[in-house]
């Protein structure tokens, strides 16, 4: 191990683990005043903006940097550099190709230039952005999102604001009104990289959450939007008689399924297949509780408290509704609350047109307009911070 990456595993224990360190701050007092205030320096914000003006190109030349292993034989070459014509005959890219990839990496601060570099000898050394670009799960989760699912489709969001429909969707078909109907045919790549950033961010929330829901000991839960049926498989490795039932999509169910049988846990797995906007489509009856995770950010507000008014009928008294979301209002990390907002983006110009990433409050209040009322609240659930709203019938 290099001096690099000690220094880097040091600056990642800092800066991303801060329950270890001691830097834990109060989701619930998020910095707003951010967004209140514009101090900026002029010459900084003009900086800024070139970055925006500029963005598509600086994306590609990272994408084409890690395509072309350019990136990685840079981080390989730790602390001693390495040269433009060292990394030509490694990557069989010309040096005018290293060359312009590589300066626009060092204008992004993506790579950097040994100490002893000169301008007849510059050696390239990975910095922390370009360590953040090859190592870091969250980083590289939402690049290949943005790149092999968002990319080309964002050119019309214009469109999809004015619209209020999915107007990028198109790039992967024209029948498709929503692109959750368009999963199970999206090419390999681009299904990869969905399932790879959906999954990413739910998964590590779940081993905290196991612990909550379980100690109510509920013996049949929904989990509406189940999906693949990670969330079902793992409450049954927790628990060894709960039954679930899993409600989604036909292309869904029928993946929750196959997945369900090989685990092993068929028999406590049961599906059921329908479009829960559908007005015809109504619930499993009298669950001991209702999951939904990272499933009422694919709904407008209005539609959320469509769907619980549903949950609303098939649910009893004491049955607990479980949600649990990232919140862009209720994050550790400016970069994490900078994400989430992207992520809104997604939504708009590829997935349906019409929901997004919600803040806290209002995504309650479009649950409790459905009859229902806050029980508690856990916050902070996995390194990526998600919420875990816990609801009830109004007495």
């Amino acid at each position: 191990m290099n001096g690099s990456q000690i220094d880097y595993i040091f600056f990642i224990m800092i800066e991303l683990n801060p329950i270890n360190t001691g830097i834990l701050m109060d989701s619930s007092s998020y910095n707003s005043d951010k967004f209140k205030t514009d101090n900026i320096r002029a010459v900084d914000a003009k900086f800024e903006a070139q970055k925006i003006a500029f963005a598509p190109l600086t994306f590609q030349a990272v994408r084409a940097m890690l395509n072309l292993n350019i990136l990685q034989k840079i981080e390989d070459a730790g602390d001693t550099g390495i040269t433009r014509s060292e990394l030509s005959g490694k990557t069989g890219i010309s040096e005018y190709g290293i060359g312009v990839l590589c300066e626009m990496a060092l204008g992004m601060n993506v790579i950097k230039l040994t100490k002893t570099s000169t301008s007849n000898s510059e050696k390239f050394i990975i910095g922390k952005i370009g360590w953040m670009l090859l190592e870091d799960d969250l980083t590289r989760a939402n690049f290949f999102f943005t790149n092999d699912i968002c990319y080309m489709g964002a050119y019309d969001l214009d469109k999809s604001v004015q619209t209020g429909k999915p107007e990028g969707l198109k790039y992967f078909g024209e029948k498709w009104r929503t692109i959750y109907e368009a999963l199970s045919t999206l090419p390999t790549r681009a299904k990869k990289s969905w399932f790879d950033f959906d999954h990413f961010y739910s998964d590590i929330a779940f081993p905290e959450a196991l612990p909550i829901v379980f100690s109510e000991k509920p013996s049949h839960l929904v989990d509406i939007g189940g999906n693949t049926a990670k969330w079902a498989i793992s409450c049954c490795r927790y628990d060894k008689s709960v039954k679930i039932t899993i409600v989604d999509l036909p292309g869904q169910t029928a993946a929750a399924e196959k997945n369900a049988d090989a685990a092993g846990f068929g028999s406590r797995i049961s599906t059921y297949a329908g479009n829960v906007l559908d007005p015809a489509t109504r619930l499993p009856a009298n669950p001991d509780a209702v999951w939904m995770s990272q499933f009422l950010d694919c709904f407008s507000l209005h539609q959320i408290t469509k769907i619980l008014k549903k949950v609303y009928d098939a649910v009893k008294d004491d049955t607990n509704v479980y949600v649990l979301e990232p919140l862009w209002d209720r994050q550790h990390f400016e970069a994490s609350s900078y994400s989430l907002q992207a992520t809104s983006l997604y939504f708009t110009c590829m997935a349906n047109g019409d929901s997004k990433m919600y803040r806290y409050q209002e995504l309650v209040d479009a649950i409790e307009e459905a009859g229902f009322s806050l029980k508690c609240e856990h916050h902070n659930l996995g390194s990526n911070s998600y919420s875990l709203l816990v609801f009830r019938k109004k007495a």
